[in-house]
């Protein structure tokens, strides 16, 4: 990485953590109007962004494994800056669920894969610790980006409810946290994918496209669940759309090769897929 790039990595990531301190559950106005109707359109909505925020002290033990030795710029972003506040959101949205009469979100704290223990067993080879470096950027860059699409459809859902104390005390506080993270994967996935070889390129093409999964989609039962929450904020009859504003800066790096590609086939096919898993399963009821 450029002295120049670091720098202004070093930048951003001070500036999130001065301007965007982790977030106070103390302080937000749990004010519903209608808890029957909140929970009916948007409950499951709600259980599925807690579980994945809360989720990410799972996401840094895998970043841990996966990448034994990252730069310092990379550790303090995800140690010192998101993760306090990706958790501070998950408390947040959590307390909303159960104040609407749900139970709390039923997380996963502590499992790594041994997928991910192979890749960390790997990342001592030389050269493919960048590689995985790459993933972890472009993991990062489409969940952020969807986290921020999808925060802006519940926003928008809620006031139409007339929440307004939930749309402007819960979800905005939050939804105003998530662009920063999305910048510094992007800034970051940009100026790596510039520096790799052409065989770290293949390699990391290859796996995107057999590793990509929907944020928070770790088995089946999530996967559906995801569906759902697409049903919910209205993403299913769009969401071709939908992925590509959130894979837009992954297409034009890995794909730009491929003229006329909009969204990557396992981007569309990861989306399609959770579609159909919750329709099966609401068929089985």
């Amino acid at each position: 990485m450029s002295p120049d790039t670091e720098l202004r990595l070093r930048d951003h990531v001070a500036r999130l953590a001065d301007e965007h301190p982790p977030l106070r559950p103390d302080t937000v106005d749990y004010t519903v109007r209608d808890p029957q109707l909140l929970e009916e359109r948007y409950g499951h909505v709600l259980d599925y962004m807690a579980r994945v925020e809360l989720e990410v002290d799972r996401n840094v033990l895998e970043l841990m494994t996966m990448l034994p030795d990252p730069p310092d710029i990379d550790r303090h972003f995800y140690a010192d800056v998101w993760q306090p506040q990706e958790i501070q959101h998950g408390l947040i949205l959590d307390r909303l669920q159960v104040e609407l009469g749900r139970e709390p979100a039923v997380t996963d704290t502590t499992t790594v894969s041994a997928k991910l223990h192979i890749l960390g067993a790997l990342s001592h080879v030389n050269g493919f610790q960048d590689v995985c470096r790459m993933i972890y950027y472009l993991t990062g860059m489409s969940t952020e980006r969807s986290a921020v699409l999808a925060y802006n459809l519940l926003h928008d859902g809620v006031r139409d409810l007339g929440e307004m104390a939930i749309a402007e005390s819960v979800i905005a506080p939050i939804r105003r946290q998530e662009p920063g993270h999305y910048a510094f994967y992007r800034m970051s996935a940009t100026a790596h994918w510039a520096r790799l070889s052409g065989w770290q390129r293949w390699l990391v093409r290859r796996m995107r496209t057999v590793s990509f999964g929907p944020v928070g989609v770790n088995n089946l039962e999530q996967h559906a669940d995801f569906g759902d929450v697409m049903k919910a904020l209205g993403i299913t009859d769009q969401f071709e759309s939908f992925a590509e504003q959130g894979t837009r800066i992954e297409r034009d790096l890995l794909w730009a090769h491929r003229q006329g590609l909009k969204v990557p086939d396992y981007v569309l096919r990861a989306f399609h897929d959770a579609v159909s898993l919750a329709a099966e399963r609401h068929a089985a009821i």
